[in-house]
């Protein structure tokens, strides 16, 4: 009997580079795996010649800690065809282990092997490098771009040793992205105006049949509590937004549950976000998830390559849920994440001054302002 989270119960292999056997991150896992009951979990050394694993046991995973040699610090993959948040990625892994049939991690990474760039003296070299040669800039950043912030806490601590690293920069904000609950990083920082947990929302039948190893909606806003109270300001994200029989009531009953937990001051800000997807995610979604209908709604392909529900009812669904957000005291938390100017001022009635001015508008938020 394993007492590993659900979502890491998958996990059946482990490879990692022969540099970093003796790394800080391997040690952990290792340690971490046993105290779960896991000792047996065979490890494979992976030989300097060799950049890349083959991993092929049915429905088990593998975890690949791995001697990462790009960059690490990097601008999020956003469009100037759209409003971006304008945030950076801290680049510390690659894959998820849970399943949501809307992921488009799906596209980007079609196999089961969760890589960790174990190498976090480089990592914590560019960052220090990056924040600290000019001060007075400011950085928000994030590390649930190309992976969950929290999904491999358990095993790593990877959130814990960042946060901890990060927090003598006082121009620099942390948020961390997650759908599962792993509050341990708390533990590595003092800094509650440094660090911003933030948790993905979706209505309940999302939640229950689209959304498969994640933490529940409960322990999500139960997690998000415990931060506010804390002293911590949280982030709650709606993307993605999607269109399904029952959605009114779905979103509504998640909206009217936030406030139950945390207060609008307590909120740094809130995404919303409509489905959106890579041409090559469809048949993905269609193999992996037969059950799924929402990828048969109206869409068109979008100015940034990606199919997107046609605008009006994607302006539709935005307005009755801004509309349900500001009856609770919501305003300058709202912003909606890769929407056109048109969007913004039919549902906002504004629009962000350029296409940076998101940006700096939530630079503002995440740093208290």
């Amino acid at each position: 009997m394993t007492n590993l989270p659900t979502h890491l119960r998958k996990i059946g292999q482990v490879f990692v580079d022969e540099s970093m056997t003796d790394t800080p991150v391997a040690r952990r896992v290792r340690s971490r795996l046993a105290e779960g009951g896991r000792a047996d979990i065979p490890w494979t050394v992976i030989p300097p010649d060799q950049d890349r694993v083959v991993f092929d046991r049915g429905e088990t995973q593998a975890v690949y800690l791995k001697e990462y040699k790009g960059r690490f610090l990097r601008f999020c993959p956003g469009t100037r065809a759209y409003h971006c948040c304008g945030y950076r990625i801290i680049h510390i892994g690659e894959n998820c282990p849970m399943a949501c049939s809307y992921c488009i991690l799906q596209a980007y990474f079609q196999d089961r092997v969760l890589k960790v760039w174990a190498n976090q003296d480089d990592l914590f070299r560019e960052l220090a490098d990056g924040f600290g040669a000019d001060r007075d800039t400011r950085y928000r950043v994030g590390t649930g771009e190309f992976t969950d912030s929290l999904a491999l806490e358990h095993l790593t601590g990877y959130s814990r040793d960042l946060v901890h690293f990060l927090e003598d920069y006082d121009n620099v904000v942390l948020e961390l992205k997650s759908k599962v609950v792993d509050l341990t990083w708390m533990d590595g920082t003092t800094r509650t105006d440094r660090v911003l947990p933030a948790w993905s929302l979706n209505a309940p039948f999302i939640n229950e049949h689209e959304e498969f190893g994640v933490s529940t909606l409960t322990e999500r806003l139960e997690a998000a509590r415990t931060c506010a109270e804390a002293g911590f300001k949280v982030c709650l994200h709606f993307d993605p937004i999607i269109r399904f029989d029952g959605w009114r009531e779905g979103y509504a009953e998640i909206i009217d549950r936030i406030f139950d937990y945390v207060k609008p001051e307590q909120i740094a800000y809130m995404s919303l976000g409509s489905f959106r997807c890579m041409p090559q995610l469809n048949p993905i979604i269609e193999d992996k998830f037969p059950e799924t209908t929402y990828i048969y709604n109206e869409f068109v392909p979008g100015l940034d390559g990606k199919a997107r529900l046609l605008r009006p009812l994607r302006v539709e669904q935005f307005q009755f849920m801004v509309d349900r957000l500001r009856a609770h005291g919501m305003e300058e938390q709202l912003y909606f994440c890769m929407e056109s100017t048109e969007v913004w001022n039919e549902v906002f009635g504004y629009a962000p001054k350029d296409f940076g001015g998101l940006g700096k508008r939530l630079m503002g938020r995440a740093f208290g302002e």
